[in-house]
């Protein structure tokens, strides 16, 4: 936890290590809790006089292909400069100009749980591998296919073909 307004009038900077397994919100999306990411978090104000929160996070994590199921290798590199706001009402002007991400200041800063919602928000929705690259089922033999692929451009095509096989 940090005082983020405090961290950036002192212009702090820290750097840790997180355990992948320490981020239990980002653990669906996983296929293991193997590894872990640095971090480095730095406070300044920008030229116009505003407090910032400047992140880096990095490391390797391995998601679920949401094709195979299977493990998906995945390199986060993220930087993000977050604008602290210490109003509700300056955080929704800032959203609806949409320039700059920003956050609301608080005395209590949980950096885990922001850098954990910086990774997810990072994230593709449909995390997978490229085409080809996912160990499909492959049939044993031609009996193993039910239907021939140049008659799939009618739908009842692979329908017929199962009835002539049965």
């Amino acid at each position: 936890m940090i005082d983020s307004i405090d961290f950036v009038r002192n212009a702090g900077i820290h750097q840790d290590k997180i355990p992948v397994l320490e981020l239990a919100r980002l653990h669906d999306l996983l296929f293991d809790n193997e590894g872990e990411l640095r971090y480095t978090i730095s406070g300044h104000f920008d030229k116009n006089n505003k407090p910032n929160l400047h992140l880096e996070i990095k490391g390797k994590i391995h998601l679920c292909c949401q094709r195979c199921l299977d493990k998906l290798p995945h390199i986060v590199d993220l930087q993000t400069i977050l604008l602290l706001v210490e109003s509700e009402a300056e955080l929704d002007q800032v959203d609806e100009e949409d320039t700059i991400d920003a956050i609301l200041a608080t005395p209590d800063l949980d950096v885990w749980s922001l850098i954990e919602e910086e990774i997810i928000l990072s994230l593709s929705i449909s995390s997978r591998h490229p085409d080809g690259a996912c160990e499909m089922y492959q049939p044993e033999s031609n009996e193993d296919i039910l239907f021939d692929k140049t008659q799939l451009t009618n739908p009842f095509a692979a329908l017929a073909a199962f009835k002539n096989k049965n």
